[in-house]
């Protein structure tokens, strides 16, 4: 039943979003999560996987390992701006959350260490994947006009 309201809602990824990434094999971060749903915001336990700039999540930790699966769903963390906690947001602890301009998606953690962790993890990430300054945008000063 999950299955098709996921297909009747278009919830699957699209395949271009994660082709080219072999999410089951040596991924930067992977690991469980608890994550709030996008549309009714039930939390769901998740396994998650970090890998050149996405962040995948799959139903348990045997999908994220089989080549071929379809991930639940997939972010690009170059398109996020933030990652911080969010304990008071939610007023729940080991509460995390990733921000970008058109979406903000939750997450709860394990236990500190993990939280702290993932927030450093996808931090690097936005980092090295980040789209916030594109070529066309950097300013040449020394140019004369």
């Amino acid at each position: 039943m999950e299955n098709l309201w996921r297909i009747a809602t278009g919830q699957d990824p699209n395949r271009e979003d994660y082709e080219g990434i072999e999410f089951w094999s040596n991924p930067e971060r992977s690991g469980w999560l608890t994550k709030q749903g996008d549309y009714i915001k039930t939390w769901r336990r998740r396994w998650f996987v970090l890998k050149r700039g996405k962040l995948l999540w799959f139903k348990d930790q045997a999908a994220a390992e089989t080549r071929g699966s379809t991930p639940r769903g997939v972010i690009s963390v170059g398109d996020c701006l933030t990652v911080k906690g969010a304990e008071d947001v939610l007023n729940k602890p080991l509460a995390f959350e990733v921000s970008s301009r058109s979406f903000t998606l939750f997450f709860l953690a394990d236990n500190d260490k993990e939280k702290e962790d993932w927030i450093n993890s996808i931090g690097r990430s936005i980092v090295q994947h980040s789209r916030s300054v594109t070529d066309s945008e950097v300013l040449d000063y020394d140019h004369k006009r």
